[in-house]
């Protein structure tokens, strides 16, 4: 399995850079939404939507909201404060969903309580997961893109770099020292030593980054942005384990051999992009 999941991101690591790097805005918005297409696609499973008709019917709900926003979002790209068709409200919306979902879990398994049964909010916490993720993306891609076309991308590319940083971290910590299992109600093999071994990693990768590529923001704030978005990573991955957990399944899907599913890749960035965009484009 740990042969397939290296074999696999190898193949997958080049993939992303060139998307994010060398790409057209056409063509990574083309990328991203089909991606977020696939999220929602396995998401319909972790909504307990079983009969294929209804995740047809969720997938044309998404892309008739993914395309409407990209079509919009492709005739204004000047304006970062003032994104068309609600960029902006949705990506702060995204804020109070993560708030939600952080209650969700830390009360679990009394959470599910309220939802468990109901297809419709699990649909509703899809959209509230998967629709900012892709504002966050485009907004974050395309800042100040007719100053610079590269600072947009290089904040994209580092945000990237963190939380993959943060999960490897977590990963390696938690294999070599973990002993205190941080939830263990929804996924039994985090632990607080790997957080911790995540959380230094991203710290070295802020550091490195601050010093040899300057985002245009003062390390405080950038370090306040990061801290905030690894938690919101670790948050997002938390939360996909915990409507897994609920469905009795392990990968979200099995388009991606050794890792799963779509979604058991993206979602800690499903979390921390648009926390991160919020932060760094409205708040900082």
């Amino acid at each position: 399995m740990l042969k397939h999941r290296f074999i696999t991101a190898l193949i997958l690591l080049p993939i992303v850079i060139s998307a994010v790097f060398l790409s057209s805005t056409l063509c990574f918005a083309i990328v991203t939404l089909v991606i977020c297409l696939l999220a929602a696609w396995e998401w319909g499973r972790l909504a307990g939507l079983t009969v294929f008709s209804q995740r047809i019917g969720l997938i044309i709900f998404f892309s008739i909201f993914l395309i409407s926003l990209l079509l919009n979002f492709l005739t204004d790209q000047s304006s970062i404060h003032f994104l068309p068709f609600g960029f902006s409200l949705l990506i702060w919306l995204s804020l109070g969903w993560w708030i939600i979902a952080l209650i969700l879990v830390l009360t679990y398994p009394n959470s599910a309580v309220f939802w468990q049964h109901s297809s419709f909010l699990r649909i509703i916490f899809g959209i509230l997961t998967i629709i900012p993720f892709f504002c966050g993306m485009l907004a974050l891609r395309q800042y100040a893109y007719e100053q610079d076309h590269k600072i947009g991308i290089v904040w994209l590319f580092y945000l990237m770099l963190l939380v993959w940083g943060a999960d490897s971290g977590a990963y390696i910590f938690g294999k070599r020292f973990g002993k205190h299992q941080l939830a263990p109600k929804i996924s039994p093999g985090k632990t607080w030593e790997g957080l911790i071994g995540g959380l230094l990693v991203s710290t070295l990768i802020s550091l490195l980054f601050a010093y040899y590529f300057p985002l245009g923001i003062t390390y405080q704030k950038l370090f306040i942005c990061s801290v905030i978005s690894v938690f919101a990573s670790i948050l997002g991955d938390l939360t996909e384990s915990m409507f897994k957990r609920q469905v009795r399944i392990k990968d979200s899907g099995y388009l991606i051999p050794g890792h799963g599913g779509i979604l058991d890749r993206i979602d800690s960035l499903t979390a921390a992009v648009p926390v991160f965009a919020c932060f760094m484009l409205f708040i900082f």
